[in-house]
């Protein structure tokens, strides 16, 4: 295999804000794998929360490259579980196993959704994240990219006041995502007041390691309650079931779609309703996610929606949400 290695910074079309930073840009890892003539490409994200740069990507795997271009390649999952070996994080696992899988379809000329057992006929509608912002500013995003659901990042001293406005301008399905800023009480009583306004849940209102207070919030919450920053990897899962309604896995943080695959098969086992969700990556990165799509309750990929300009072509979203699957093989991926 030969690998390449490429850092892309993306701009946003606007400030992008959550609860604990605001961004303009995003860096982010593009990894391509070449063998018998095919490329795959993988992705993964900076992020400042868990500490991960591209840069500290790169090295990690620019550090094994002599033996992963040694490597003979047979499957993305016999080929995860040697990288793992190798001790990349997460990020960097992701960014290769994304490269993998999308390499192995072009290789066996079929889709990943196709190559997994399942069928495109049928899949739920990503939303579109607005982030934290004056509410005119929101407003005038919705306005700027009418769509069928919206995912509202909150955090404030004025949350449901913010949703009572957004309401007055759209009919869309609200999601609320408070990542990690709300108090147990907090969250049951915004609930009901959340409900009437049309939200249709709520994800990781808690930070990550309150279990105590969620556990309290799932058997009080009027609304479904999905965890994202308390479920990172596979190990997390069982333990969500008993705090949470549903999950939200996000390739980046759990290492690619091979756990992925046994996270959703998991969650479904314990009777979670599971989401796969994005971090503002490119279309690189969401139309790895998408070829999930079939087997998920929610998602979330919006990702290349969020920016100026995209950097691949694979996956089209149109702007009814409907999802438009390249005829290429694997993800479907090619570099702009």
């Amino acid at each position: 295999m030969q690998i390449q290695l490429q850092k892309h910074t993306l701009a946003l079309r606007h400030t992008f804000s959550i609860s604990r930073e605001s961004h303009d840009f995003q860096d982010t890892l593009i990894v391509g794998l070449s063998l018998n003539g095919h490329t795959g490409f993988g992705e993964a994200t900076s992020n400042p929360y868990y500490k991960i740069t591209v840069e500290s990507m790169m090295s990690e795997i620019e550090a094994v490259q002599k033996e992963l271009e040694a490597y003979d390649f047979s499957d993305p999952e016999t080929f995860h579980d040697f990288l793992k070996a190798k001790g990349l994080s997460n990020f960097a696992l992701c960014a290769m196993d994304l490269a993998a899988h999308d390499l192995y379809g072009k290789l066996k000329g079929k889709p990943l959704y196709e190559l997994w057992g399942t069928q495109k006929d049928r899949y739920p509608l990503t939303n579109y994240t607005i982030g934290i912002a004056p509410v005119d500013e929101m407003v005038s995003k919705m306005i700027e990219m009418p769509w069928p659901i919206y995912k509202i990042k909150l955090g404030t001293e004025d949350d449901v006041a913010i949703v009572r406005e957004l309401r007055k301008h759209t009919d869309a399905i609200f999601r609320i995502d408070a990542n990690c800023a709300w108090t147990a009480e907090e969250t049951t009583q915004n609930a009901p007041l959340l409900k009437e306004l049309g939200v249709e849940f709520l994800e990781q209102p808690l930070k990550a390691d309150d279990w105590e207070g969620m556990e309290k919030v799932v058997h009080q919450s009027v609304l479904p309650i999905i965890a994202d920053e308390s479920c990172i990897v596979e190990a997390d899962v069982e333990k969500c079931a008993l705090h949470f309604n549903g999950i939200n896995i996000k390739l980046t943080k759990c290492g690619g779609l091979t756990p992925a695959l046994r996270m959703i098969r998991k969650g479904k086992e314990l009777g979670l309703k599971v989401m796969v969700g994005c971090m503002t990556e490119s279309t690189v990165g969401i139309s790895a996610i998408a070829q999930l799509l079939p087997q998920l309750d929610y998602v979330d990929m919006d990702g290349a929606l969020l920016l100026k300009k995209d950097i691949a072509k694979g996956v089209e979203i149109q702007e009814n949400g409907k999802v438009i699957f390249p005829e290429l093989a694997g993800s479907g991926v090619t570099l702009i």
